[in-house]
């Protein structure tokens, strides 16, 4: 099997769209928000920047040590022997440099600031202490070991564009150039409930023919992780009426609505029909395993989308539709997962209709590719295949997996967070 994409126009004949082709139909129409505010970059996040951000200052601030040892002029080290210098001063991280003049040496520590006069320093290793001078190894290269004023950021250089979805790397950027605030786009709220009315909260009884709510714990922890403001209206009874006015509250308080079950071709799937009296629904059906029926569409100015209600469903549709909007949604500029081509360890023998995700793990490092082994079970409703799992691996439409062919890893890092 190769590494080719089906189209993203590509449709099916019996109504299915295409994975890429839905997900592109729904970025397409994914509005930031208009909101904006400014946190202590303490606060920051996970949070999508509104503006960039440029540093007002060269850092360091001034030419420094890399290492911990003698500040030298070169100009007094240029023969292949030892030179004799008198040591000046003791120089730490925090405090002024000075200066030295010919003939002298100063005692420095990593991060503390060259003094005037010098030009290169030594590390202590190749130096050897004797009393108040200390011999040195010559010759030695001007610049060496120094760090330059500005060797990581010029002052007016960009440093957090915008659109950038801070990470702990960028929280210690915006410190190291002293931003203290940062302006960031408003959090994003998000409305959830589930339909069916199988499902029972953790913690109660367990009726016979019910099953745990895990739909809404799996939402819960995904919305958080993306930073969002979550709507919790639990668990909708498995009627039309309900589940309109479920849609209606929702739609009244959230910027999207995301919902779990109850959007098939069932009796009790009441969720198309409910979206339909109050607003429209513009894409259903997807050919994704699993996931097919997942659905898009609008309640006045909210956002609908509706996922199916298998537990390894939600998460994997969440994953592959949900989690881009919602990012684009909130201004963030890389929405979209970048996989990995890893070496299968298993064979997927039967050609599948619809492009297939399965649950899958790193297994060993064999020549230049990881090698992928994936759970074996693979229904939907095989939660424990997404705990034993560190990711999916993509089956394209009409394609079988031999041994030691290269497929498409997605780690699951790159999926939920």
């Amino acid at each position: 099997m190769n590494l080719a994409r089906v189209p993203a126009d590509f449709c099916y004949p019996d109504g299915m769209i295409s994975v890429d082709q839905a997900r592109a139909f729904i970025l397409d129409r994914a509005r930031v928000v208009t909101g904006t505010e400014s946190v202590d970059i303490s606060a920051a996040l996970g949070r999508v920047l509104a503006e960039a951000h440029v540093s007002a200052i060269d850092v360091p601030g001034y030419a420094n040590s890399a290492m911990d040892g003698y500040a030298v002029r070169s100009a007094d080290m240029t023969q292949s022997r030892e030179a004799r210098l008198r040591v000046t001063k003791r120089i730490t991280a925090g405090v002024s440099g000075g200066t030295i003049g010919p003939g002298e040496a100063a005692r420095i520590f990593t991060g503390a600031p060259v003094p005037e006069g010098a030009d290169a320093v030594v590390m202590q290793e190749r130096c050897r202490a004797d009393g108040d001078h200390v011999l040195v190894p010559g010759p030695v290269p001007r610049g060496d070991n120094i760090r330059p004023r500005g060797n990581d950021i010029v002052a007016g250089r960009e440093v957090l564009p915008k659109g950038l979805r801070m990470r702990p790397q960028e929280m210690g950027l915006a410190a190291s150039v002293g931003l203290s605030r940062l302006s960031v786009y408003r959090k994003l709220a998000v409305a959830i409930f589930s339909t069916g009315d199988e499902l029972v909260k953790p913690g109660e009884p367990l009726p016979m023919g019910k099953i745990y709510n895990s739909n809404r714990y799996t939402l819960q922890g995904l919305l958080t992780a993306l930073g969002c403001k979550i709507l919790d209206l639990g668990v909708v009874e498995d009627t039309l009426a309900a589940t309109t006015t479920a849609l209606r509250e929702a739609a009244s308080r959230a910027d999207v609505i995301v919902t779990s079950g109850g959007i098939s071709v069932g009796e009790e799937d009441h969720m198309r029909d409910a979206v339909k009296s109050s607003g429209q629904i513009e894409l259903w059906r997807v050919a994704v395993k699993p996931g097919k029926p997942l659905a898009y569409g609008r309640i006045g100015d909210t956002d609908f989308l509706g996922l199916p209600g298998n537990p390894v469903s939600t998460l994997v549709t969440f994953c592959l539709f949900v989690r881009p909007f919602l990012l684009t949604r909130q201004g963030a500029s890389e929405v979209l997962p970048r996989p990995y081509p890893v070496c299968a360890a298993f064979e997927w023998r039967k050609p599948g209709k619809r492009r297939e995700f399965a649950r899958a793990r790193i297994a060993r490092q064999d020549g230049h590719l990881p090698k992928a082994e994936i759970f074996p079970k693979q229904g939907s409703d095989v939660l424990t295949s997404t705990v034993w799992a560190e990711g999916v691996v993509e089956i394209p439409e009409g394609n079988t997996v031999a041994h030691g062919d290269t497929i498409l890893y997605y780690p699951f890092f790159d999926l939920l967070y």
